[in-house]
């Protein structure tokens, strides 16, 4: 089954302006009861995220009831002059998010009306971007949704028409040229929005591709359900859907194409939700590939692929240190690693509230099974360290400590940076130098070995593929982990300098690699863990194109990378002995 991702799904700019506002206002204003002036977008999930976060929309400023203490974001559909007069002399602080696709509009019918022209707005009547424009034409507008509202305007003097900035292009040419037969001197202005175009072209486009489409958004937006009609009217099976509870009720196995569309107000972790739910279901080749894939990915949701990378990279920190293999370091580093991995997932699970990753349900499931499975892990990873020194279990003790404290509250009140893990970028940091430690340091204390060069390239190359691989997963996530408040190193500096920070970050460890046998720091098996930096570089891809790919297969295609460590490991060895 192909599964195709409309390149235009999800937050169009204006809303992603306006909930980018809300959110910097929360982060930054703590004085301040936060408010929406009506919903700020048409999607009730993250209008309950943003709830959970003390964002409150009202439809009326009398809701307020403490003005002087209270800041009202306008959100991207506007409000008409008379609601922002009334908002002004209450008292309450405005922020203006308004589109400015939509304040073009408003400014267009507010000179028109100075100009006494009759202003005909083509839109739908209940919407608040058409209750805003109207207000502009001091009530003496028109508002025309249907072709039959079109024929009823009568011969005018001086006739302005714009358009709601998501309409349907070929409606809106319809009505304009039902109104020029009596009106041929009437002023058009192409008011909707290039973003709403371009989504309206990709569907129709997309129609005639696939044997079925899913518009993903609110039920109550009128640009997904103006999608979900467009595609519809080119005789292609459409599914206007919210949530992904609701594919489980529709029988896929008709279809061998599925294309995947989203309104203007549909966050990206939505259509990831669907994405990775279509792609599941997509069928096999033959059953020996079905296995090994589904093999696959049930190690990628388990966490057990994780735990086997560390074991690679544990098995090349000691090559690169020089120190005899021991069975027993590669097993702590994928025992702790399992072990931190899944507690971890444990406590964020609960946290995320509606925005849930491709674990989360099997996570859920069996929440038990895995808490335990988690402190046994730890507790192996414990014993097998003792065996080897009482320094590398007194550092692995040590750095499992931390990890729960991490997670700790341990400043009082509503501070900012209440606990580790509000440090913008400190889970992306913690977690590559334990991944160091116990891939590169435990080995050799475990052997009685002191620190070396070859430790330091051994530590350094896994700190940099862990580091990255987690701020890669970041920058997927952005719009969710701000939805959530949690502020990860893209969150802060954007994903452009996020990437631009990593590949530099990755150069330095291709040079650090290339010269350590050089200058004699470690074995030549550094030449081949280029392959780790080579495939990551490649990975850089995945950031930006996810249509096709479930949210696993991206997790375990980033963390490969650790799996080549290990067979780059094989092919030094086979080398070696050659």
């Amino acid at each position: 089954m192909e599964i195709k991702l409309a390149k235009t799904a999800g937050f169009c700019m204006g809303v992603r302006r306006a909930v980018d506002t809300v959110l910097d206002v929360s982060q930054h204003e703590t004085g301040r009861k936060i408010y929406t002036y009506g919903p700020l977008i048409h999607n009730p999930q993250t209008i309950e995220l943003l709830k959970n976060r003390g964002i409150t929309a009202i439809k009326h400023i009398d809701e307020i009831a403490d003005p002087k203490n209270a800041l009202l974001v306008i959100r991207a559909h506007g409000i008409a002059p008379g609601d922002r007069r009334k908002i002004k002399e209450s008292g309450v602080k405005i922020i203006d998010a308004t589109c400015p696709k939509v304040g073009y509009v408003q400014a267009i019918i507010k000179k028109h009306t100075a100009l006494d022209y009759t202003v005909v707005i083509a839109g739908d009547r209940e919407h608040p971007e058409v209750d805003g424009l109207w207000g502009y034409t001091e009530g003496r507008g028109v508002i025309v949704s249907t072709l039959e509202d079109a024929e009823k305007i009568p011969a005018m003097e001086k006739v302005c028409i714009v358009a709601q900035t998501t309409q349907d292009s070929d409606h809106y040419r319809e009505i304009v040229r039902k109104i020029q037969k009596k009106n041929p001197r009437a002023v058009v202005f192409n008011t909707i929005c290039s973003s709403t175009e371009k989504r309206q072209e990709e569907i129709i486009s997309l129609a005639a591709e696939m044997d079925a489409l899913f518009v993903v958004g609110g039920k109550n937006s009128a640009n997904t359900r103006r999608l979900a009609d467009l595609a519809r009217k080119q005789n292609t099976t459409t599914f206007h859907i919210e949530t992904v509870r609701e594919l489980k009720n529709i029988d896929l196995g008709p279809y061998k194409s599925i294309g995947v569309s989203a309104g203007a107000s549909t966050p990206n972790w939505i259509i990831d939700q669907i994405t990775d739910h279509l792609a599941e279901k997509k069928s096999r080749p033959n059953k020996k590939t079905a296995f090994l894939l589904n093999l696959w990915l049930w190690m990628v949701k388990t966490d057990f692929y994780s735990a086997l990378g560390a074991g690679c990279l544990a098995l090349a920190g000691m090559l690169l240190q020089n120190i005899p293999l021991s069975v027993a370091s590669i097993a702590v580093a994928s025992f702790f690693v399992y072990a931190m991995h899944v507690l971890n997932r444990l406590v964020t699970s609960k946290e995320s509230g509606l925005i849930g990753s491709f674990r989360e349900p099997f996570y859920l499931r069996h929440e038990k099974m895995f808490c335990l499975a988690a402190f046994a892990s730890l507790l192996v990873a414990l014993l097998l360290s003792l065996t080897g020194s009482i320094y590398a279990f007194g550092l692995l003790l040590f750095i499992s400590a931390a990890g729960g404290i991490y997670n700790m509250k341990l400043l009082p009140g509503n501070r900012r940076f209440g606990r580790l893990r509000d440090i913008p970028g400190s889970k992306n940091f913690f977690t590559a130098v334990a991944w160091g430690i116990v891939t590169a340091v435990l080995p050799a204390l475990s052997r009685g070995w002191d620190f070396s060069a070859g430790m330091a390239v051994a530590f350094i190359f896994t700190f940099v593929l862990v580091f990255i691989r987690s701020a890669m997963s970041d920058i997927i996530d952005m719009q969710s982990d701000r939805l959530l408040g949690r502020e990860t190193i893209p969150v802060i500096i954007g994903k452009e300098k996020t990437q631009a920070l990593l590949k530099i970050i990755l150069l330095i460890l291709l040079a650090i690699l290339i010269i350590a046998p050089i200058a004699g720091w470690s074995p030549t098996l550094s030449i081949f863990l280029v392959l780790c930096v080579l495939y990551v570089w490649i990975c850089f891809g995945l950031c930006d194109r996810r249509a096709g790919f479930s949210g696993a297969t991206i997790e375990g295609l980033l963390e490969t990378s650790y799996i080549i460590a290990g067979f780059a490991v094989l092919g030094w060895l086979v080398f070696r002995w050659s």
